[in-house]
């Protein structure tokens, strides 16, 4: 980007995405597009229109998504982790977002306080009332669709902890795998949490081993896009251990630019070029500052960065290379890879 040419969050920018769609809606008519698909294409914009709205206040705040089971009830172990996760997110100063409704949702909510719940209830015609923390509160979104409301989740979150559930979390907690390991979405920490004591997550790791891994269906590396604890206390500690160093992400032209909370010593540079250089698609990791494509984010412009041509393929390996980072910074002096020679 030129120096005279606008930033993508310009004025003149955004008119013209406004005008996209418009143009699109007018070729509808003119594609004799049925009363029924029509439907789904208005009522989506108006519910995405409508979340983003909600949302917009609270971008620049962290947000943890909780999924799980809408049937766990109050004396339940798993109930309890919730709530105490909750709690604890939020004394880090972290909001809490669920699907709104009773069970693990309601603990997730319990434990964070209405100040800092955020819901996105789906409407449906069984076991998805509002939970009362939400209920009522500015901050929550009825949707129709779970595709908006999966897409609002993913795009809003900073992080997800998945507690037991049935199929609905484990549809959510896969997809969010899925867009990972695919390079559909930024990396981001993902916390299976059990009850204490549970094998509800070990039996789905036991078959992610056997029936993916084993039979070359995952690459052992994928097994790092997320951690499996049944303790608070670790499900925190993995969520803002990711933040510690790394801040975000960015792809600008070929290059893929961390935004890191402290700039890296040249030792631990030459260390990860020697330790990540097969993720590498040319060049070597540098260091450096914003790059001029970068100049309309105001509140990353002062971060260091870490630039390289990533192959955009190995992304658990992406990952690895993040932890490796926070570890590093954090001054342990050992950290054990798969995939390290």
């Amino acid at each position: 980007m030129s120096d005279n040419q606008p930033s993508p969050s310009s004025p003149k920018h955004i008119a013209e995405l406004i005008e996209m769609i418009k143009e699109s809606a007018d070729k509808l008519a003119s594609d004799k597009t049925s009363r029924g698909d029509l439907k789904i294409i208005s009522r989506t914009l108006r519910e995405l229109r409508y979340a983003f709205k909600v949302f917009s206040p609270y971008r620049r705040s962290r947000k943890v998504t909780v999924f799980g089971s809408a049937r766990t009830t109050a004396d339940q172990p798993a109930y309890r982790q919730a709530l105490e996760f909750g709690r604890a997110m939020v004394e880090h100063g972290w909001f809490v977002v669920t699907g709104g409704a009773s069970g693990i949702m309601e603990a997730g909510h319990v434990g964070a306080g209405r100040e800092h719940s955020m819901g996105l209830n789906i409407l449906l015609p069984f076991e998805q009332s509002t939970n009362p923390i939400i209920a009522g509160d500015r901050k929550l979104v009825y949707m129709k669709y779970f595709f908006t409301r999966k897409l609002m989740f993913v795009k809003e979150s900073d992080a997800f902890c998945l507690m037991p559930g049935g199929f609905g979390t484990l549809d959510e907690g896969l997809e969010v795998l899925t867009l990972l390991q695919t390079g559909k979405h930024d990396m981001m920490p993902v916390v299976l949490l059990d009850e204490p004591g549970g094998g509800y997550w070990t039996a789905l790791q036991d078959f992610f081993q056997r029936q993916l891994l084993d039979r070359g269906m995952i690459n052992e590396e994928d097994l790092s896009l997320y951690r499996l604890t049944d303790r608070v206390d670790e499900a925190v500690e993995e969520i803002l251990g990711f933040y510690r160093v790394y801040q975000s992400m960015r792809y600008v032209r070929h290059n893929l630019v961390f935004r890191l909370q402290r700039t890296l010593g040249e030792e631990l540079l030459a260390e990860i070029n020697d330790r990540f250089h097969d993720i590498l698609l040319a060049g070597q990791f540098t260091l450096g500052g914003p790059l001029p494509e970068e100049r309309e984010e105001s509140e990353v412009a002062a971060l260091p960065r870490l630039i390289f041509q990533f192959n955009r393929r190995d992304y658990g390996r992406l990952r690895q290379l993040i932890d490796f980072i926070n570890q590093k910074q954090r001054g342990h002096s050992t950290f054990s890879l798969a995939g390290d020679e």
